[in-house]
């Protein structure tokens, strides 16, 4: 049983050894024209040579700093490299470019109606910020590489928030972005972009939803304030009981504190004045009688 098990992994290993050497010749023929591609090449380097300096205004190209340019000459990517920024020059009769945009493009995602896991109902825009990394893969890979990473984003969008519950969807934004992201990136790589931002813009949440929260959080708001004033009633009796056992122990304690509520008092401008009067007095006034 061992055996035929390491002998099958030979074999795939020779297989993936077999189609990675075939590759690579595939890419070492893929760059050559041929006999009759070198002798359209040659009448046209002829062409040039006998309009000259006419044919100069078709051959030379310019391309800005933020743009690179993919020649193609009869077909084929030549040099599997991009030209520029600068000048280059082009075959009038063999060869076509195409310019591709190296600077960060940003767009928006529109508001993607979403299921949460929990079966809420929620509307979630975005904004993707990506750029092209690879000119060649752009190109060659894929038809329209902006319009595919747009249709992209939305699926991708709809396949990670309806993973999430709304209290995730709600308080973690970042972490929703950040995978977002990766899953983009991962996906967009053979086209040649990467994926630089992603970020969450919007979540809107049905009307009847929205009530039902704010009356929850009106109701736990509530619940708090009932229990800090409790709380605060619990710790000022604490106080006053320390406070009574303290002049307990010490009865001009009492008269000092009668007097500190009199300046108190006669700071306000009050008209009247209620002085306090000791309870002890009036029962020796009892005793007499």
């Amino acid at each position: 049983m061992i055996s035929t098990t390491s002998s099958t992994a030979e074999m795939v290993t020779q297989g993936k050894l077999q189609i990675n050497t075939e590759e690579r010749i595939e890419d070492k023929h893929s760059g050559r024209l041929g006999c009759f591609g070198w002798l359209l090449v040659l009448i046209s380097l002829l062409f040039i040579t006998a309009t000259f300096p006419i044919t100069l205004f078709m051959c030379v190209k310019i391309v800005k700093e933020y743009e690179r340019a993919i020649i193609f000459r009869l077909g084929r990517i030549t040099d599997r490299k991009p030209k520029g920024p600068g000048l280059f020059f082009v075959l009038p009769c063999t060869d076509t470019f195409v310019k591709v945009d190296l600077r960060t493009v940003s767009f928006d995602i529109p508001p993607q109606e979403i299921l949460t896991r929990d079966s809420v109902t929620v509307s979630v825009d975005g904004v993707v910020y990506f750029r092209i990394n690879c000119p060649i893969s752009s190109v060659a890979n894929v038809s329209d590489a902006h319009s595919s990473t747009r249709l992209l984003a939305q699926t991708t969008l709809r396949n990670v928030l309806g993973t999430k519950n709304l209290a995730e969807l709600l308080s973690d934004r970042e972490g929703i972005s950040l995978s977002m992201q990766e899953s983009l990136d991962d996906a967009t790589d053979p086209w040649g972009i990467k994926v630089e931002r992603v970020e969450i813009k919007d979540v809107k949440l049905p009307q009847q939803l929205q009530r039902a929260m704010a009356a929850e959080a009106e109701a736990t708001r509530e619940a708090r304030a009932k229990i800090i004033s409790a709380e605060g009633e619990m710790n000022a009796s604490r106080a006053l009981k320390e406070a009574s056992l303290i002049i307990a122990e010490s009865p001009s304690g009492l008269q000092l504190r009668y007097l500190q509520t009199l300046s108190s008092i006669a700071a306000e401008k009050n008209s009247t004045i209620i002085f306090p009067l000791p309870i002890d007095i009036l029962q020796h006034f009892m005793k007499r009688d």
